[in-house]
C-alpha cells in the first residue's frame, strides 16, 4: 500500500477512529523502546537483589 493511499484511508475515518490509529502508531513506534526498558530492568535485578532481599528491607514489604 502506498503512503498516499494510506493517508486517504485515514482521512475517511471518523475522528474517534483516527484517534485509535494515532494510538496504534504510537504503540508501534514505542514497542521496541518498551522491550529495551524491560531488558534493562531485568539486567539490573541482580544488582538490586542484595538491597531487596534482606531482613531490614523485608519490613517494607509489610507496609
Amino acid at each position: 500500500m502506498q503512503e498516499k493511499e494510506l493517508i486517504e484511508k485515514i482521512k475517511e475515518l471518523p475522528p474517534d477512529k483516527i484517534a485509535e490509529v494515532v494510538n496504534f502508531v504510537d504503540f508501534l513506534a514505542h514497542r521496541d523502546d518498551r522491550a529495551l526498558v524491560e531488558a534493562a530492568s531485568k539486567t539490573s535485578e541482580p544488582a538490586f537483589a542484595r538491597a531487596w532481599d534482606n531482613p531490614a528491607d523485608a519490613e517494607y514489604d509489610n507496609l
